[in-house]
Parts: C-alpha cells; structure tokens; sequence
C-alpha cells in the first residue's frame, strides 16, 4: 500500500467552496500547511529502508537499527495522526512488522480493508478519555508484555494522544479522569498543565510506556501539537522523561481552586497528596538508565506547517512574515493583538506593507463562561471579527490543523471587516455570541465556518493576517 499525501490529508479547497476570491487565498495558503505536515509523508521521510547492507539496516533519523538482529517488531501508540503514520510505516516494513494497534479519534480510522489482519486501528474518545480507550490501551499493553531485548518496538505519537493512551493508577475510575479533564479543560488549562496532572495518575504517560517495553528497543515517531515541541509533554511523554512531579501536578489544581470544595473526585486528589508525601514512586526521570534505549523523534510540528504557508503566501504574491509559533493565552484576547497588527499594516505598512500576510501558530485557550458551541479558533475569529469591524480588505483566519475546533463539526472560521456589520443586518449580535461562547453557531447563521473534516494530522494550530 502507497498512500499519498493527498489522500492523507483532506484537501480543504475540495471541503470547503469559498464565497471569495480572497477566501479562495486563504485557503490555499493554509493547504499548503497542512500538506507540508502530512504524517505519512513525515514518517517517510524520517525512515528508510536499506536492504543492500549486510546486515539490513532501518534508519530511523540518524541512528541505524539491525533488522536482522530483532526477532520482532511491534508497532503501538496514540492520537489523530496514527492512521497514516501507521499505514506508512506498513508501506515500509510490510511482513516485517510482527504486529502493531494504534488509537485514535472517532472518525480518524483508515478506509476499510487498507490494513492486514495483524495491524490495527481502534478508535476511541477525544479529548476526554472513554471505555474504547481504555480497551484500547489494555491491548497495547498486553503486545509489551514478555518483551525481550531482542525485540523493536516503533511508537508512533501524535496530538491527542494522551487522550487516547491511558491506563489510570489503581484507584482511580475512567470516571474520575473524565471528570479531571473535563474541569480542567472549562477553566482554561494549557496542555503542558493539562499532561502535567494526567502524567500522576497514570500507568503509562511520563516515560512509563517506555519502563512497561523494557528491555525492548523503542522508538517513538512524533508528530508534535504542543507548543515549542516539549517530548514530554506532547501526548504526555509516554517514552519521555518526565520533567514534572507531583508537586506541580498539585500546584495546577491549586492555581485552578481545584483541591477545594468537590469539583474533583476525592480518589484523585487522595492520589496526589499520597504522591506528595513520596509513598508512590515518581514517573522515570531524566538519566534514567531506562532511556539509554529509546530514541525519540519529532517528524513534524507547528514550525514546518507555518513555513509551507509562508512559502505559499509568497507564491501567491503577499509580503509574508512568519511572527510566532509560540502563540498562547486567551483566544479572545490573542484576536485583540492580531486585529491590532492588520491595523498597524493598514496605518503605517508595518511590519510589512500590503498585500501582507502574517502567520502565527501555537494553541490559544478558552475559558469558558456560556453555554454555547465552538472552539478557540472560533472564537477567536468571532472576537477578531468584532475588532476588525469597518476594516476593507482585512481577514483573520484561525485554522486547528487537525480539523477540529472544540466539540463540533468546524476546524476555525473566516473573520473580515464586514463579518459583524453583516451578522448585525440578519439580527445577529456579535458580542452576545462572544459572550456566551457560541462562535460556531455564530458563524453557522453569519457565514464563514471552515470546514474540513479530519485531516489526520495535528501541529496545533495556524492564524493568518490578511491586508490587501
């Protein structure tokens, strides 16, 4: 099998039919990125195959495996991007492969019949843990066990993989970790915070997967949807040291009034503070002798996505600027900074004159206070849109690059300077919808909702700044 990037990702231009020439653009700079971030063609180009040496070597970045000396080779791991990276590494080791189960999100599996019998997918539920998840990772577990040294195994990590790879601490229910995630997810937690507490109550984040493998090799391919690329906080490290301990895990609850009153259940914060008196051991750390043999690898991330845009841009014939890939904060209030760059291109030319397009990438949050529906790329085009207003000329693009912005159906929306004087003609108000955090129903009534479907990649997220 020898599936293309085009059959990876979904193409957004085939997705979504734009209104204008200038969404007809945006959109073609943003497939761009997405291409550029494909997760077959990521893992393809970090692996090669060479059957011509004596013995038969797997390069794998810039180490060399002895395929001859492994008896088998297992493939496992978690999130949106494991489809294609598994599929590609079938591609590549066919009958070499022992066996292998990857999970990933509901509607992320692969077309049917286009894996053999002993290589499979299960999806499971994201962003909050579900049984599927739990089934799922119990099979991963149980293709560790009786590992030798003899033995290879390739994992492949992607953005929602912590998510889809759990084994929680004894104790502890799928319950109460929904419960977690869900409460920490409403006050606006990043995902570094997020991971940090998921990595203490589990059996397998933090470097733990690696410790459950030993004394196989392992080799973890990474597709990274966390800001700045931290190993061990993208899918929550399973094959990473982990830097974090219990103390910080306590301290993200603490910042979020999270120990008081009962917005947790009480199994986990008794876990924590046991963890805290020292009477459970911490997850591996740095210089453990455990990772001498494992190697981890990013194959793609944020930064290759927001340089194929810019190449894009410049080909369409815009003034481009890469500003940031370490974008973070409040959606809404990262929208403020980036309405006040399209005006900053419109008063002065700066920092580039127009036709000028801005790309920024990284992941905002949301802390959410209404009742509605949608997601930080909604919003922030939602509360970008309100700031724009009477702008000619000017858009603002949020895009997930996964292809999906919170709990629906949208991957971000297109904000322009006339997007809320239109909203406010069909008796839409802007700033009721931003309020209540309903972005996407917004957008559904006003127009403007991107929509791709999964694209079975995940490097956090995009925003363009339009000026013609």
């Amino acid at each position: 099998m020898n599936l293309t990037g085009s059959e990876q990702t979904r193409p957004l231009l085939n997705v979504v039919e734009p209104a204008r020439s200038r969404r007809l653009q945006a959109l073609q700079i943003l497939e761009a990125a997405l291409k550029a971030v494909d997760p077959a063609a990521a893992v393809r180009n970090a692996l090669s195959l060479d059957t011509t040496s004596n013995p038969h070597r797997l390069l794998i970045g810039d180490q060399a495996y002895d395929l001859d000396y492994f008896q088998r080779i297992f493939v496992i791991g978690a999130g949106k991007a494991g489809t294609p990276m598994l599929l590609a590494l079938a591609d590549l080791l066919g009958p070499r492969l022992t066996a292998g189960l990857v999970t990933v999100k509901y509607g992320y599996g692969p077309p049917a019949a286009s894996l053999p019998p002993h290589l499979r997918i299960q999806e499971a539920g994201h962003p909050v843990l579900d049984e599927a998840g739990l089934a799922a990772t119990a099979q991963i577990l149980d293709l560790l066990k009786n590992l030798t040294e003899r033995d290879l195994v390739l994992a492949v990590i992607s953005g929602g993989g912590s998510a889809l790879l759990e084994q929680p601490v004894s104790g502890v229910s799928l319950a109460d970790l929904q419960a977690l995630t869900s409460a920490l997810l409403r006050c606006g937690a990043t995902i570094n915070q997020l991971n940090t507490v998921r990595k203490h109550l589990s059996q397998v984040k933090g470097g733990q997967l690696a410790r459950l493998a030993s004394p196989a090799r392992v080799v973890s391919l990474i597709l990274s949807d966390v800001v700045g690329s931290p190993l061990d906080v993208i899918g929550s490290g399973p094959t990473v040291p982990d830097t974090s301990n219990f103390a910080a895990a306590w301290q993200i609850l603490k910042h979020f009034d999270l120990v008081s009153g009962k917005q947790l259940p009480s199994s986990i914060l008794d876990h924590l503070q046991t963890g805290l008196t020292g009477n459970i051991p911490e997850t591996p750390k740095p210089g453990d002798p455990l990772f001498q043999k494992v190697q981890n690898l990013i194959v793609a991330d944020n930064r290759v996505a927001a340089n194929a845009a810019l190449h894009q841009a410049r080909q369409l014939g815009f003034q481009p600027l890469l500003l940031s890939t370490f974008v973070q904060g409040e959606a809404r209030e990262v929208a403020l900074m980036l309405a006040a760059l399209a005006r900053e291109i419109r008063a002065s030319g700066q920092p580039v004159a127009a036709p000028a397009c801005l790309i920024l990438g990284g992941e905002t949050t949301v802390t959410v206070r209404g009742d509605g529906l949608g997601g930080r790329n909604q919003e922030m085009a939602l509360a970008a849109a309100i700031e724009i207003e009477g702008l000619d000329g000017v858009m603002i693009v949020p895009l997930a690059t996964d292809g999906s912005d919170g709990p629906n159906d949208a991957a971000g929306a297109f904000a322009e300077g006339d997007t809320a004087q239109q909203a406010r003609q069909r008796g839409l108000d802007p700033l009721d919808f931003l309020r209540r955090n309903d972005a996407y129903h917004f957008f559904e009534q006003a127009g403007g909702l991107i929509k791709t479907g999964p694209t079975n990649t995940n490097v956090n997220d995009l925003a363009l700044v339009l000026v013609w």
